[in-house]
Formats: structure tokens, C-alpha cells, sequence
């Protein structure tokens, strides 16, 4: 993005007011992105989306502008400003004289990209996804792994106690221990203890859990309602017994998969309305697209561009 020299790059809120001017003067006029930046007191989703994928400019191939196109382009010399409408950025461009287009498109036919409140809840339920995506693949592979044991558990607790006794054995040089095992050890005489059948029901259960992480992730990619509600319910049911681990062994992961999960929850009960909360999906759902309305677009421009003397812009 390139800026006239010596002036900072224009930003402002999406959905903001335009600036007050007394009555009876008109609005002052300032080159695009020319204007003080306002203060955001929150995360810039636009400019994070923006600096990822570019900026979402509405046409950069027509030769010539018409008044209604000065929300979204305006010529200045032998340089073309073009409006991001996501972040609401201008960005300078050379001139197009020999373009295809006769005109940009009307607004009608201009697809408006995420921004506000929808592309917020996007990003953050992409973000939840990768984290299940994240427990789909642990899951799966210690289902595997349990399944895989419960087939040859015979041999392998075999060879298990004979490395074990041939380890104290020669080590330790005293009587061979067959009980009293701590650590890792003893988590393995657990495992060795079970029946078979029940080794299959744990690795039939952690993958049949992780099917749901998947699908939890697939929906929220996609930002699917259902997969909100989903996503809510396997999760909340699990803190209960997320805070007994923690009382009775906590380590620093549990507590930060149990805040993770915790966070999630009351995001998507709040943020996301689910159950009818504030209003439910449908209000919701009426600010996310105002937000990406022409309206409120056009209220965002805080100044109109005029004219003013720059040296033709490289690409």
C-alpha cells in the first residue's frame, strides 16, 4: 500500500460516523489516505485478513469513473485510489488506459467481503477448528495405538516383563520386583491388567471421539450454526470432569486445555447467541450484515477525496 510522502495511511472503524461539519459548509476535502487514523481500541480483524489475503478492491480494470464510483475509486492524475472494502484502506495504483472495463461494477454486482462482527467470528471459529483438528489427530492415533496393543497383548506383555526383569536384574542387582512399580511402569501394569475387551471399548470410544472432533472441526471451518451448538455441548460437558483431573493431579497443561475449553464455551454462548441468548442467531446474524452493508460503508469514509498534485505510482 502507498501513501502520499509525509502523510500517514488513513484508518478508521468500520460502521463509525462520518465526520460533523457545521451546517451550511461542505465537507473538507483530503486526498485518500491522507486522514488521521482514529484509534482502535480493539483487535483489527479487517488489517489481519487484509495483511493474510490482500486487500479486497472492487476493480482495478475500468478505463473511467462515474460520481456513484467515488466510494470505492477516484483518479488523481496519472493515479487511481481504490477503496479496500474490507479494511477501508486506500491503496494507489497506476491508471488503467487501456482497461477492459468501461466502468467498475455497479454495487449491485459487487460482492462485499467479510468485515465487522462476521469476519471476527470467522476467524476466531476457524481458529477453534484447528484446535479440534488438533484433538481429531491425537485422538485417532491413541485409538489406534490402544487397538493395535489389544490385538497382540499377549506377546507384548511378555516381552514387557521380560525387558523389565532383565533390566532390574542387571541393574539394580537385588530380587526382581513384580509389584510396587511407580511412574511410567506402573501406568504399564495398569494397561497389561486389563482385559482385551476392554482395551477395544477404550479404542473404539477415543476414535469414535475423535469422528466428533472432525466433524466438530469440518462444521466450524465452515462456520456452520450447527456445528456451534455441537461444539458447545461436547465441550461443556467435559469441563466437570476437566476441574476433578485438575483438583486431584493438576498439571499446567490441564489447566490450559480447561481455560481453552472454558473460553470457548462462553464464546460461543455469548458471542454467538446460542439457546436464544441476547436475542439468538437472528439478531446476530441482522448486525453481521449491516455491518457489511453499503450504508454503512459509505459512513465509514470520514472525508471525500479531492484533487491533489501526485507523481505517477508504480505498481
Amino acid at each position: 500500500m502507498r501513501h502520499p510522502p509525509g502523510t500517514p495511511p488513513e484508518r478508521h472503524s468500520p460502521g463509525t460516523a462520518p465526520e460533523r461539519h457545521p451546517p451550511g459548509t461542505a465537507p473538507e476535502r483530503h486526498p485518500p489516505g491522507t486522514q488521521r487514523p482514529r484509534r482502535r481500541r480493539q483487535l483489527d480483524w479487517e488489517l489481519i485478513s487484509c495483511g493474510i489475503h490482500g486487500h479486497a478492491l472492487a476493480s482495478t480494470e475500468a478505463r473511467e469513473l462515474r460520481p456513484v464510483d467515488a466510494l470505492i475509486a477516484a483518479d488523481q492524475g496519472e493515479v487511481r485510489w481504490h477503496r479496500c472494502l474490507r479494511c477501508d484502506t486506500w491503496v494507489a495504483l497506476p491508471r488503467p488506459h487501456a482497461a477492459a472495463d468501461q466502468h467498475p461494477p455497479d454495487r449491485e454486482a459487487i460482492v462485499v467481503p467479510l468485515r465487522g462482527k462476521a469476519l471476527r467470528d470467522r476467524i476466531v471459529l476457524r481458529l477453534i477448528a484447528c484446535d479440534r483438528v488438533l484433538h481429531f489427530l491425537v485422538l485417532g492415533l491413541l485409538g489406534i495405538a490402544v487397538l493395535a496393543f489389544a490385538a497382540d497383548r499377549a506377546s507384548l506383555r511378555s516381552g514387557f516383563y521380560r525387558v523389565l526383569t532383565a533390566i532390574q536384574g542387571g541393574v539394580a542387582g537385588g530380587p526382581v520386583q513384580t509389584s510396587g512399580h511407580v511412574g511410567i511402569v506402573h501406568d504399564l501394569d495398569k494397561l497389561f491388567s486389563l482385559h482385551t475387551g476392554t482395551l477395544r471399548e477404550v479404542g473404539i470410544a477415543l476414535l469414535a471421539y475423535a469422528l466428533l472432533e472432525g466433524v466438530e472441526a469440518f462444521g466450524l471451518w465452515y462456520t456452520k450454526r450447527w456445528a456451534e451448538y455441537l461444539t458447545f455441548v461436547a465441550t461443556a460437558i467435559l469441563l466437570p470432569l476437566e476441574v476433578y483431573e485438575i483438583i486431584n493431579g493438576g498439571t499446567v497443561l490441564k489447566v490450559v486445555g480447561f481455560l481453552i475449553n472454558l473460553a470457548v464455551v462462553v464464546y460461543l454462548l455469548f458471542a454467538k447467541r446460542l439457546f436464544g441468548l441476547r436475542g439468538g442467531g437472528a439478531v446476530g446474524q441482522a448486525e453481521r450484515d449491516r455491518e457489511m452493508d453499503w450504508e454503512t460503508i459509505e459512513s465509514a469514509t470520514l472525508a471525500v477525496p479531492g484533487p491533489v498534485a501526485i507523481d505517477a505510482v508504480s505498481a
